[in-house]
């Protein structure tokens, strides 16, 4: 095994898990985020160009002979499935989720920018009203029904976990599910 992918909705910690994961085993750790998006500051301004963070991302997996990609490349265009040995679905209830994703932004960009005309409250109230909008099929892009049928479509093992549960606990259940026969035939 040398491929896992950790997958769910914003705010669900596959960042989190996918770098103590890669920390656990001594693999490369990837995010997609770092190839959705072109460095900004503030961050998650300016999004890449399909085709371009298609090969950047293809590139970095061919270049690591074992890794961890986390985040979501469910509807990226033309990228062919890189061969994932096991995907990992993380779940959290709602409540949970958008409480962390309203610290996170709390803390990336701090409070005064989120307040009513501060710099960043427009796009956090988007991003936060596309974050609970989740679990409702009408949603566009990523949700929950999308991400389902994304997993259906997938050859290898498919590992569900909770994110409430900690970090460590989801470690050592990964690192258990590698010790396990895979088949992805």
């Amino acid at each position: 095994m040398r491929a896992i992918h950790i997958t769910g909705a914003s705010g669900s910690g596959t960042t989190t898990l996918g770098r103590a994961l890669a920390m656990q085993l001594g693999w490369a750790h990837l995010d997609s985020d770092d190839f959705f998006w072109v460095k900004t500051d503030p961050p998650f301004q300016t999004k890449r160009e399909a085709q371009e963070r298609t090969d950047l991302l293809l590139a970095a997996l061919a270049a690591a002979p074992a890794w961890i990609l986390s985040g979501s490349i469910m509807g990226w265009s033309r990228l062919e499935p890189p061969g994932f040995d096991l995907v990992i679905f993380l779940s959290l209830p709602s409540d949970i989720r958008m409480a962390r994703l309203k610290a996170r932004e709390e803390e990336r960009y701090g409070v005064a920018a989120l307040e009513p005309g501060g710099r960043q409250h427009q796009e956090s109230v988007e991003f936060l009203a596309w974050a609970a909008a989740y679990e409702e099929a009408e949603t566009v892009g990523r949700n929950r029904i999308a991400h389902e049928r994304w997993l259906a479509e997938q050859v290898c093992p498919i590992l569900r976990l909770d994110s409430a549960n900690s970090v460590q606990h989801n470690v050592e259940a990964v690192v258990a599910r590698l010790h396990q026969p895979i088949d992805c035939s």
